[in-house]
């Protein structure tokens, strides 16, 4: 994953001149799980008929210019990154919630992960 190439595509769009704001998620595998559990690994695994819907979805709100999401796949350790997210819009306004309500249906209803416990 290479967030610096994720948002050079953003800047070679003919439309950047309406971007005012860039946000970028970079989801990484931690060493706990959300009960505190020590995790050794996860293994990931993509829907991306499920991660396109969303995005087409949340592409269609006001300022919005372009989304684009990479998800790592497969099995990966702590420390790995897991999940980006980058989001261009005009405003922060228009830009942050999208990131965030994009973020999640995508955590919820387009990447599936099974935590490997040590």
């Amino acid at each position: 994953m290479d967030m610096n190439a994720l948002i050079g595509k953003i800047k070679e769009r003919d439309d950047y001149h309406k971007v005012g704001m860039i946000l970028c998620h970079n989801g990484v595998v931690r060493e706990t799980s959300r009960d505190g559990s020590p995790v050794s690994s996860v293994h990931v695994r993509a829907d991306w008929q499920a991660i396109n819907s969303v995005v087409a979805e949340q592409k269609t709100r006001p300022g919005i210019v372009d989304i684009l999401v990479e998800v790592n796949e497969g099995l990966l350790n702590v420390g790995d990154d897991l999940l980006a997210i980058v989001v261009a819009g005009d405003i922060r306004e228009h830009v942050i919630p999208v990131l965030t309500d994009t973020l999640n249906a995508i955590k919820a209803k387009g990447t599936h992960k099974q935590e490997n416990r040590q």
